[in-house]
């Protein structure tokens, strides 16, 4: 075999396992966000940070509470059947 034809081959099987390795199906359909209260937890100056859910609006509160310290908190209110109630979400503010 030519060593040309060789290196070719191998040039191929890189370019092969760099172009498939990641490939499969992307999400299509929207999140579906369950009935109860939302808030967003992230890192202070962060852009991006995780959102919990609660079944109520005083757990949504006291889990306000354990993180309100430590972590800016986004109120993003309430969901009812996969539709946001209010629209805007709200900065939680320390109160001293």
């Amino acid at each position: 075999m030519n060593p040309l034809h060789i290196e070719y081959i191998f040039i191929n099987m890189q370019d092969y396992y760099y172009k498939y390795r990641y490939m499969g199906r992307p999400p299509t359909r929207p999140i579906k966000f369950r009935d109860g209260f939302y808030i967003e937890i992230r890192n202070k100056g962060k852009n991006t940070g995780i959102k919990l859910h609660r079944d109520t609006k005083e757990q949504m509160m006291r889990t306000i509470k354990e993180y309100e310290q430590t972590k800016d908190v986004i109120i993003l209110g309430e969901s009812k059947n996969g539709k946001w109630v209010n629209k805007t979400p709200v900065l939680h503010v320390v109160e001293d």
